[in-house]
């Protein structure tokens, strides 16, 4: 690992950033919802990849938050348990990104990846603690 992938808290760090940047867009007059999801997706993945680091293990180069949570859940079984959180998660990575017409990300799509990314945090935090 080179010296930054070793610093978990590097990780925690732009994990806060992207808290930062949905807090902010919650004030905002009109609230982009997939930015918001975007960055509830970048929460998740950053706190799995600090989990990681933490360990000494170098995160893999991926979104996938279901195969970063696996290779976490190696370490901690009971961190399997955020599995759903993950998938949902998972979809912002990339959809949150790119125009669709197929569907319009909302309210309700904001407020549940926001709870779901704080769930995944709050047990990674417990972790390390």
């Amino acid at each position: 690992m080179s010296a930054p992938e070793t610093n978990y808290k590097a990780w925690l760090n732009k994990a806060e950033n992207d808290l930062l940047n949905i807090e902010n867009n919650l004030k905002a007059a009109q609230i982009p919802w997939d930015t918001i999801c975007f960055h509830a997706q970048q929460v998740a993945e950053k706190s799995l990849k600090a989990f990681l680091v933490f360990h000494g293990r170098l995160p893999s180069r991926t979104h996938d938050l279901v195969a970063l949570l696996a290779a976490c859940a190696e370490i901690r079984p009971d961190l399997a348990s955020r599995q759903e959180d993950c998938q949902k998660l998972s979809y912002y990575a990339v959809a949150a990104r790119y125009p669709s017409d197929l569907y319009d990300f909302n309210e309700t799509d904001g407020r549940r990846m926001i709870e779901a990314a704080h769930r995944v945090r709050a047990d990674i935090l417990a972790c390390l603690s």
